[in-house]
């Protein structure tokens, strides 16, 4: 297997080092990962500079784009061979609910996915410094090992949210749907030293509403939830409604 490692914290967290020591077991590793964090950055590609790749070891590369760009970068540019597997994270910090559309960590395997490449994105549920990434890793190559041996569906890739605590305190995973967000939306408004206003967003922890059958409910149980999504966000339910519209 040749196998691409990416992430949106950065080349140097401990996270993608965990992950990418974990995949060795299934086949020949190469990452490429943002230079910076890249944080809730999304789906953004970088359209107006051009990117630079820095090569900080043997199959480790450094971009300074978004983790979109490493998957573009990887697919087009560097890798001699296109990769069988994409693999994201780990993660620091759960995405779970409404909040993948914001993760970064999320996009590459999205982005993956669109070019037809088996796609996983795995992340650590806390926010809080952990000492249980290589635990996290252990969980991230068994379900590696599953879609390697089943493939994925047609225009499917996986979100993976594994909990922070030792592999054999983990309960069995599940199959999950993506759950719903409580929104905050709280903005801290100050005022710098030189009078100037300024605003701080994401002050506060995302609140989840903990239904049955969701990412959420699953983490919060102490289960490792696995949900596989898609890029299509059209509501088909509602195409018959609006087809009656007098437009």
């Amino acid at each position: 297997m040749n196998i691409m490692v990416t992430n949106d914290d950065g080349i140097h967290a401990a996270g993608i080092r965990a992950l990418a020591d974990a995949m060795m077991e299934l086949g020949s590793v190469t990452v490429v990962a943002p230079d910076r964090e890249r944080s809730a950055v999304g789906h953004s590609l970088t359209l107006h500079y051009p990117l630079r790749i820095f090569e900080l070891s043997k199959g480790w590369y450094a971009v300074d784009g978004t983790p979109t760009d490493c998957v573009n970068m990887g697919i087009h540019n560097m890798l001699p061979v296109v990769p069988d597997l994409i693999v994201s994270g780990i993660n620091h910090g759960a995405n779970l609910g409404d909040d993948v559309t914001y993760s970064g960590t999320v996009a590459a395997a999205m982005e993956a996915n669109l070019m037809g490449i088996p796609a996983i994105a795995f992340s650590l549920a806390t926010f809080d410094r952990s000492d249980h990434f290589v635990d996290a890793a252990q969980i991230a190559v068994q379900v590696a090992r599953q879609v390697i041996s089943n493939g994925l569906p047609s225009d499917t890739f996986l979100n993976v949210n594994i909990p922070n605590c030792p592999k054999d305190k983990m309960l069995v995973p599940l199959i999950t749907r993506q759950g719903k967000r409580s929104f905050i939306g709280k903005i801290v408004d100050k005022t710098d030293p030189r009078g100037r206003k300024y605003f701080w967003v994401g002050s506060e922890e995302p609140r989840l509403n903990d239904e049955p059958g969701t990412d959420f409910h699953a983490i919060n149980k102490g289960h490792v939830s696995i949900t596989p999504l898609h890029l299509d966000l059209t509501n088909h339910q509602t195409l018959p409604i609006l087809a009656g519209w007098n437009f």
